[in-house]
């Protein structure tokens, strides 16, 4: 277990604002968090934790204690001659689960390969890209109740998962720690290419494999998103809109040729939140050191030194210029910390 006093964070966040909290406790197992959270040191204190950081925006120092998992371990704990059920423990890096599956050649999370983060987090916040969302995958997520210390098995339905959304983002926020996560992995070949890039990278070829995806999908990534290591970002910034049917065929008169999606679960189209911001000149756009990237305008980048209050801003203002131009309301994916 790690402890420390006023700790910086700017190792602990992709945005990597140079913020600090008062206290910084790593754990690596689930008999450390629980005698964590009975500490006096930290009953009644206020608590934040964090993953790899990849989707929060610190607005300031934190003033209370944030908790990191350092669980890390991956189990088989059911096989069949057609899948395997994999028990992956929360502070395991996203990205090399995903690397390790499709070495292994199974197939569910190929496509979700280079999203910045740890397994924990997969589970919260239903991470999504190339036409495929986590929660596709989940069987299982296991928590620990913040207030009882009670262990608690929450099966997939229980999640009440959706677009970027989970119970652990509402009912249970702040309420519950995943501990660990159950994946369900595919032996059969099934892989999932309806989005462009990899519609025409694989099509009409035979004996596609997960690892072959897997690269894909990160050669794509680098080309339009930056590398955290080298860019500060938390990835796309910005929830794709979903509207109404109405709404959406109004805009298609104005604009013709619009991305647009449609979303059974949610009755509605969802929008590209990209176009969207392109289509209102806002690539490049600074605050101070806070950019609209280049390359792509979901994601907002730190290109320096920014400030908190640099990217707040700049999110503000590509928000008030996407609803001035097509009345439409743009939502953060990152969470305001």
């Amino acid at each position: 277990m790690i402890t420390s006093v006023n700790h910086s964070l700017l190792s602990h966040n992709t945005f990597r604002m140079d913020v600090k909290s008062d206290l910084y406790i790593e754990y690596d197992s689930v008999s450390q968090l629980l005698s964590i959270l009975d500490a006096k040191m930290v009953r009644g204190k206020r608590i934040f934790h964090i993953g790899a950081g990849s989707n929060v925006l610190f607005t300031g120092d934190f003033h209370g204690v944030v908790l990191h998992s350092a669980i890390k371990y991956m189990e088989t704990v059911e096989e069949t001659d057609d899948y395997v059920d994999i028990k992956v423990g929360s502070g395991v890096v996203w990205d090399d689960f995903c690397r390790d599956m499709s070495q292994r050649g199974l197939w569910g999370v190929e496509n979700l390969s280079g999203i910045p983060g740890e397994v924990g987090a997969s589970a919260v916040q239903n991470i999504g890209a190339y036409g495929v969302e986590v929660s596709q995958s989940i069987r299982y997520v296991e928590t620990i109740d913040m207030l009882t210390g009670n262990e608690h098995h929450f099966s997939n339905a229980h999640c009440s998962y959706g677009y970027r959304y989970s119970i652990f983002k509402n009912k249970y926020k702040d309420k519950h720690i995943v501990t660990s996560v159950i994946y369900r992995l595919f032996k059969h070949p099934m892989p999932r290419l309806e989005y462009a890039g990899l519609k025409e990278r694989f099509d009409g070829m035979d004996n596609v494999t997960p690892l072959m995806v897997r690269e894909a999908v990160l050669d794509i990534r680098s080309k339009k998103l930056p590398d955290p290591s080298e860019i500060g970002s938390a990835g796309s910034f910005f929830k794709n809109p979903v509207v109404s049917k109405e709404r959406c065929a109004a805009l298609l008169k104005q604009y013709y040729g619009m991305p647009h999606f449609k979303v059974k679960e949610l009755n509605g189209f969802k929008l590209s939140a990209a176009w969207l911001i392109d289509q209102c000149g806002l690539k490049g756009m600074t605050v101070g050191d806070a950019a609209v990237y280049e390359k792509q305008p979901l994601v907002l980048v730190n290109t320096g030194h920014a400030k908190p209050e640099d990217v707040i801003e700049l999110a503000s203002i590509v928000k008030k210029a996407v609803k001035d131009k097509f009345y439409v309301e743009l939502y953060p994916e990152v969470n305001y910390i």
